[in-house]
């Protein structure tokens, strides 16, 4: 096989969000830039093309005008609380740090100066459960979702006054980091749509390949220690997060971190139409639904809701016998609550249609819901909890305890028989407790009884989790210059994204306070940019 040898300045390894704003930044210079990806050219922008789009932002003229009064150092308290770091998290914590003082300006406005824009209202997620989580709502929407990201920085990117200075190429694998006098100078791969070895020789190589949680196998290795190992994950991630740069760089002398921080989601469903196996839609539940172990037993007696600690629900679901859990709820609650997350399935969110966004906020998504009961092969319907029962046990294999899940579903609903002055069920205080914030109160109904005449069908929804973001990867300093084993900045080499845990190796830590993960695409894309341009405060 004939080797395509080729000299650039400076090598991005990846064309996701991170790697387009790395480029976006160093076109500003004269350099030249080789930007490879393994996808096909359709799919630039990698998984923020499919993302929903949230950010965790602060300090932002979207929540004044929505009256909420947030600062750096609430954020970093916050999020400092949910990242439970180690004393020797020196680099993660200090991202953590360089993210809540730099979200603003690196980020917030950066965006609105690149022609993205928010939509006026802010979420409130990651509440905390028995440990602080999002003080204040900071969850900004994304109008358009994260197709509308891709489409205006890549539009950018192509309008650019030094365009002619950046090639493209797509289905490039690459394999092997090259290494001189313990300098990267460049890597080794196959273009596999012309079936040929390709040689890059650059003077600074940026690593944006993303993570790990594409390979399922990788994630059950780095396995949270202590959880019970589920029989099933399903793929919610990109099918080329592969982690292979994360091995490619531990070989060239780089230091692997935190791989076991994984930020998965508690309630995947079965993809109806799969393009890898196991592939997965990731539900935003809802909280008005029962959240059901395998045999159909509500799960308590802390019961599950969503909205205050991911982490904690997956590792609950971890521990569950079977490793997946049900939801049953009846379609009036599918149809106001329920949401998929990511671009494909929030088309009036994805094409900024107002007018039926409005809409399906106040009536409900009827399409979203024909979608779910007709084609997603982990919903069934029924006309009562007997007849769902048995579905359910069709369905899974397993044996539901139709008596005891029928028990569970009537002294739930007749807690909110009793009115609300006599709510003594946490799942109906947390409902209250959500509903005082208008962005949820909007999303979620008033006490909804389960077994409700009115609101049929039934829908029992089996649900699996489901493998997304690597919160754990290369280690980088605070100028995103990858490091060794030993601390010290591997000459020639950065890592933004997803392949550097976000920055740091770990920024997170063991949770997110979600939204934080295409907005330190950005930074982190940045940050590496600035450096590389010889900059002594990137």
């Amino acid at each position: 096989m004939a080797t395509k040898k080729r000299n650039v300045d400076v090598l991005i390894i990846g064309a996701g969000i991170a790697g387009i704003t790395a480029a976006l930044e160093l076109l500003d210079s004269n350099k030249t830039i080789l930007l490879l990806d393994r996808d096909h050219e359709e799919n630039l922008g990698g998984l923020a093309k499919q993302a929903f789009g949230g950010m965790a932002l602060c300090g932002t003229g979207i929540q004044r005008l929505n009256g909420i009064r947030d600062s750096a150092d609430l954020m970093l308290k916050d999020w400092l609380s949910f990242a439970d770091f180690a004393v020797e998290d020196k680099w993660p914590r200090l991202w953590a740090e360089a993210y809540c003082e730099r979200n603003f300006e690196d980020i917030y406005v950066w965006l609105k100066r690149n022609k993205v824009t928010f939509f006026p209202a802010v979420n409130w997620v990651e509440r905390g459960e028995y440990r602080p989580g999002n003080s204040v709502p900071r969850y900004h929407l994304l109008w358009g979702t994260g197709w509308q990201l891709v489409a205006r920085l890549t539009e950018q990117l192509f309008s650019h006054r030094n365009v002619d200075n950046l090639e493209l190429a797509f289905q490039h694998k690459v394999e092997e980091l090259v290494v001189s006098a313990g300098r990267v100078v460049g890597a080794k791969g196959v273009n596999e749509a012309a079936h040929e070895e390709f040689e890059i020789e650059s003077c600074v190589t940026v690593i944006a390949s993303g993570g790990i949680n594409g390979n399922i196998e990788k994630v059950r290795q780095n396995w949270p220690s202590g959880w019970p190992l589920p029989d099933t994950i399903l793929n919610g991630s990109h099918q080329f997060s592969d982690g292979m740069m994360h091995d490619a760089t531990a070989k060239a002398g780089g230091n692997i971190t935190h791989l076991d921080w994984q930020w998965n989601y508690a309630a995947g469903i079965r993809h109806p139409n799969p393009s890898l196996p196991d592939h997965g839609l990731s539900l935003i539940p809802p909280k008005s639904a029962l959240w059901l172990d395998a045999f159909g037993r509500r799960i308590g007696p802390r019961p599950m809701v969503t909205g205050f600690d991911t982490h904690e629900l997956c590792e609950r679901v971890s521990a569950l016998p079977m490793g997946y859990s049900w939801q049953i709820m009846n379609r009036k609650i599918a149809r106001k609550e329920i949401s998929i997350s990511g671009s494909e399935h929030n088309p009036a969110i994805r094409d900024r249609k107002l007018v039926r966004f409005i809409k399906e906020i106040v009536l409900g998504n009827d399409e979203l819901y024909d979608y779910l009961v007709n084609q997603c092969p982990d919903v069934v319907v029924a006309a009562n909890l007997s007849q769902l029962a048995d579905k359910m046990t069709e369905l899974s294999g397993t044996q539901i305890d139709k008596a005891g899940m029928e028990e569970d579903v009537r002294n739930y609903d007749m807690g909110i028989r009793r009115g609300s002055a006599q709510y003594n069920d946490d799942q109906l205080r947390r409902i209250q407790h959500v509903r005082s914030w208008k962005s949820d109160r909007l999303r979620t109904l008033n006490a909804q009884p389960i077994e409700d005449p009115k609101a049929g069908p039934l829908i029992a929804i089996r649900e699996f989790i489901i493998s997304r973001k690597s919160m754990g990867g290369i280690q980088t300093d605070l100028h995103s210059r990858v490091l060794g084993k030993s601390g010290e900045a591997i000459d020639g080499l950065y890592a933004v994204g997803e392949a550097a845990g976000f920055g740091g190796g770990g920024a997170n830590g063991k949770r997110a306070l979600e939204g934080t993960f295409l907005s330190s695409c950005i930074l982190s894309g940045r940050i590496a940019a600035r450096s590389i341009l010889g900059a002594t405060n990137p």
